[in-house]
């Protein structure tokens, strides 16, 4: 069997439905007047074809939960981590039990699958991976080349397009391994709340699976982009956990149409400097951006002629020597946004500094702010849709590995008729998202004065890069999310980098504003 990480890692518990299937769990011993079952002989079919469990209620999975949480998308579906391994040292086998405790069937695979990437069909669990903090990489599963993923299929491995009332399915997904061996990882589905902390066995996992290097295939993996930005907009910052990109504004830095540095501009630019002098860089890239206004002819010298000016500033500026600068005009053939809106162009006409993220001080306990907020603070706020009173509630602001943060919170329709509450979309307009997602929330951290946005997706396309929202999709087969019925809760989710401070004002939507610690 080369094509199975059971014949090439271990020998495993196979069940009677013969190598191939996804056991949901391990048969029990027979009476000992019984024959012992006889499995059939394996076949060597290609990786990509390794079929998972049917949901008949004889193969129902009954390990305990490693994690868990509820889908957004329909209350009904409960999603359990059942399975978490690290095989060969780099590759991960994820398995998820997702369970109908409604009373009705529940559709499955349109809403597992992965909306970063044209999928044609929804018949994969592709949107099931890991959240590797520490590199800033969302990680899904591999694509062979036959199909989008080494992952449970809905037609190949007989799983029905329905989970019936009461019933369960297990689902896999086999994906790089996170970077450095960690003991955890964050588990990651399309439908619900991030699941952090979940243990990573090196034990062998509990079925049969495809062998990723049995063929060719390619990881699947997304950089997650952390952005943030001064309360005066003066700049903004992109955090990629390798580099730091700051945006500093041309209407902040220059004049209409000139390259000569403003008063105002010193500290801005001082502040830039400050953080390349704590930075390992050894080179800064200094690139100059107009909107779409004017032409080629203007913009391209000016952009240049201004990416010169902000380098010789932050020259003057560095306290420590061996740093070497790259200056480039790039006109208008580079924008951040659309320039449809004046925010947009504003947003556009920039001077972009980038270089090797500082490294984070440590530590210092006498100066460690102590949190004024109890375990009872007030985490809640109330509202209005469609002449409904709504309630949301913040549920938890935690700190991961890497400077990352998660925000999670419920909105409830308190109201007596059904309501959508589409305020959670309703970000700037400016922010070019590939799809909807729960987008409009902030942090700011008032002492700083800074405001963290929620974290991106982002995936190398032909024309560039798509952007999508490290939050709560609301888009496609996910349209419903902010839809409520009377008495109905959600939980919603977004990623932020976190600063180190103890607490953080958190803004949803309409809501009041909410002082929230960080646990």
């Amino acid at each position: 069997m080369p094509h199975r990480i059971l014949a090439l890692a271990t020998a495993l518990t196979l069940t009677a439905t013969g190598c191939g299937v996804l056991p949901l769990r391990e048969a029990a011993p027979p009476p000992p007047d019984s024959a012992p079952p006889t499995a059939a002989p394996p076949a060597a079919t290609p990786a990509t074809s390794a079929p998972a469990a049917t949901a008949t209620p004889s193969s129902q999975d009954t390990r305990p939960a490693l994690a868990e949480t509820t889908s957004t998308v329909n209350a009904a579906m409960k999603v359990e981590v059942v399975g978490l391994n690290r095989v060969k040292g780099k590759h991960l086998v994820v398995q998820i039990r997702l369970s109908n405790t409604g009373t009705e069937d529940l559709p499955w695979a349109a809403d597992m699958g992965d909306q970063t990437r044209p999928l044609g069909e929804m018949k994969w669990a592709s949107g099931i991976g890991v959240l590797d903090a520490r590199s800033r990489t969302w990680i899904l599963p591999y694509k062979p080349a036959g199909s989008p993923c080494l992952c449970s299929d809905q037609d190949r491995d007989d799983l029905g397009y329905f989970i019936d009332p009461g019933q369960s399915i297990t689902v896999y997904a086999v994906t790089p391994a996170p970077a450095g061996d960690p003991a955890t990882t964050t588990v990651v589905t399309p439908v619900g709340v991030p699941m952090p902390d979940v243990p990573i066995s090196d034990a062998p996992p509990a079925g049969d699976f495809p062998d990723p290097d049995a063929e060719p295939v390619t990881p699947v993996t997304r950089r997650v982009i952390l952005p943030s930005e001064s309360l005066d907009k003066s700049e903004e910052t992109a955090d990629d956990g390798t580099d730091l990109q700051v945006n500093l504004s041309s209407d902040v830095l220059f004049a209409v149409d000139k390259a000569i540095l403003t008063p105002r501009a010193k500290a801005v630019l001082a502040r830039t400097a400050k953080l390349i002098d704590s930075s390992p860089t050894t080179v800064v890239k200094v690139e100059g951006h107009a909107d779409s206004s004017g032409n080629n002819a203007i913009n391209d010298p000016l952009s240049l002629r201004r990416a010169q000016a902000v380098q010789r500033a932050l020259s003057g500026h560095l306290t420590r020597n061996g740093i070497r600068f790259q200056a480039k005009g790039y006109g208008s053939r580079r924008p951040l946004y659309g320039n449809d809106t004046d925010e947009g162009k504003r947003r556009n006409r920039r001077v972009t500094v980038t270089f090797a993220k500082p490294q984070p001080k440590p530590a210092d306990p006498a100066a460690e702010v102590v949190s004024t907020l109890g375990p009872d603070a007030d985490l809640t706020a109330t509202g209005k849709a469609a002449g409904q009173p709504i309630a949301m509630e913040i549920t938890g602001l935690r700190r991961l590995d890497g400077g990352l943060g998660l925000l999670t919170y419920k909105v409830t329709n308190e109201g007596s008729a059904e309501a959508w509450f589409n305020e959670l979309h309703h970000a700037q307009d400016w922010e070019s998202y590939k799809y909807q997602a729960a987008s409009n929330v902030r942090l700011t951290d008032a002492t700083a004065r800074r405001q963290y946005l929620p974290g991106r997706l982002q995936v190398p396309t032909d024309n560039g890069v798509d952007s999508y929202c490290a939050c709560t999709d609301v888009s496609g087969v996910r349209l419903a999310t902010e839809k409520f019925a009377p008495g109905q809760t959600r939980e919603f989710w977004s990623l932020f980098a976190l600063p180190d401070t103890k607490i953080l004002n958190v803004k949803i939507a309409s809501f009041r504003d909410l002082q929230v610690p960080v646990r």
